[in-house]
């Protein structure tokens, strides 16, 4: 019997998740400057919280470089087919790699080899050297990397994948990947494959004849017009294997002990963090740093994800005389509004966050909605504790459709800000 491993290392298939990142639903940030964010944001949340989750020894970030490859050189119309990347997804390749070698994350970009080809040499590498190895990627041509040490997870959504899970997927062994994938081809990647030819008919064949190239011997068995593509495909299919085999002999000139996270460079995330608008991160930055850089601690803020930070913030402001309260929407527009976040600050430099309905790609769990706007009703009601707002009509709208009716309003930032400037042109908190 197999002793389970000590070691872990995590490889991130950072091309793959940055386009599908760049193409999410429902997520639509950018800069103070109005640059796109969006990808940026999903990709550096999903590493945190892979991260958070798997605490690896090793872990390397990997990408796909510009220029041609091998398989340019066996292929001229390899990916030929795919259009040019947009304007807005390749401005923030370079602030995305900025932010993780910030963060102290080997990132890996070699001219000439494909991110899948350098994962599959370290997977190689670091399976001989005793490691367990997880793959971070959406993609599925990963999976014929995968056996009784090596691993994918999907972070968008947390699909695993062990050998009875690719099995399971796709109808056949991980080991037969590449013949799955060589004759159904990859559209993709504009790899030719049997034409009419997909996963079912691509599992069933592998299923009765053993491998390609066993389909490839009995191709005068197969009947009908799918039988007559198989054979008008042989000449390629070869071809087509070799395209679609993620190589693991690479010489990639680097080796495992160099996969090391190493102390993030603070400094440089804090204006990565400022230029692109992640404040919530900058803050986070700042409390972790604070104690280290100042002589007091500027203050605390919290994003509460467990039932007994919640608890500890409830207690807070049920024994508060007065507290800010703020909510986090889907529009402006209060009747239109969705409730997704609530913040609560008790004095100056000590605020949370409780997020109740996030739902972009890679967001950690959230408390229960329904469990928590319940518990925090008969404070909001209360007329004794006093409620302070920016806009805070907006808030009670807000928080009335949620069924709760907030009481105790006593100061609204933004009627104060008129009283003092009433010529201004904008009242808000910038």
């Amino acid at each position: 019997m197999n002793q389970k491993k000590q070691k872990k290392l995590v490889l991130v298939d950072g091309s793959s998740y940055l386009f599908r990142a760049y193409h999410a639903r429902g997520v639509n940030l950018s800069s103070p400057d109005g640059k796109p964010t969006h990808a940026i944001f999903i990709v550096i949340n999903m590493l945190r919280k892979l991260i958070r989750d798997e605490a690896p020894e090793k872990i390397a970030v990997v990408f796909d470089a510009k220029g041609k490859t091998f398989r340019n050189d066996i292929y001229p119309e390899y990916k030929a087919n795919r259009p040019p990347m947009p304007d807005d997804l390749r401005d923030q390749i370079a602030p995305l790699h900025e932010i993780i070698k910030a963060q102290g994350l080997p990132l890996i970009c070699i001219e000439g080899i494909e991110a899948d080809d350098v994962i599959g040499t370290l997977s190689r590498q670091a399976r001989k050297q005793g490691y367990s190895v997880l793959i971070s990627t959406g993609d599925k041509d990963m999976a014929q990397l995968v056996n009784e040490d090596v691993h994918l997870i999907n972070t968008m959504n947390n699909h695993y994948l062990d050998e009875n899970g690719v099995e399971e997927k796709f109808k056949v062994r991980a080991d037969q990947i590449n013949d799955y994938l060589a004759l159904m081809g990859d559209s993709s990647d504009n790899i030719p494959g049997v034409p009419k030819v997909g996963p079912k008919t691509a599992a069933k064949w592998i299923a009765d004849f053993g491998s390609l190239d066993s389909v490839v011997e009995n191709a005068d068995q197969i009947k009908g017009k799918v039988g007559e593509n198989l054979r008008d495909s042989l000449d390629f299919l070869p071809m087509s294997y070799e395209l679609a085999t993620i190589k693991m002999d690479c010489d990639i000139g680097l080796t495992i002990d160099q996969l090391e996270q190493v102390e993030a460079d603070t400094a440089a995330l804090a204006l990565l963090y400022k230029e692109y608008g992640f404040s919530r991160w900058l803050d986070e930055l700042d409390t972790e740093t604070s104690s280290h850089n100042e002589p007091q601690q500027k203050g605390v803020y919290e994003c509460i994800l467990t039932q007994a930070n919640f608890e500890r913030w409830l207690e807070a402001i049920k024994h508060s005389d007065i507290f800010a309260v703020d909510t986090e929407t889907t529009s402006l527009d209060y009747m239109q509004a969705r409730l997704v976040g609530i913040s609560l600050c008790i004095e100056a430099g000590k605020a949370c966050y409780i997020p109740l309905g996030h739902s972009y790609l890679g967001v950690p769990e959230q408390l229960d909605r329904e469990k928590t706007l319940a518990a925090l009703k008969p404070v909001l009601e209360s007329p004794e504790i006093g409620k302070i707002g920016q806009n805070i009509k907006y808030d009670a709208h807000v928080f009335l459709t949620e069924g709760i009716q907030l009481k105790g309003i006593q100061q609204d930032t933004m009627l104060q800000s008129y009283v003092l400037n009433s010529t201004a042109s904008r009242h808000n908190m910038d």
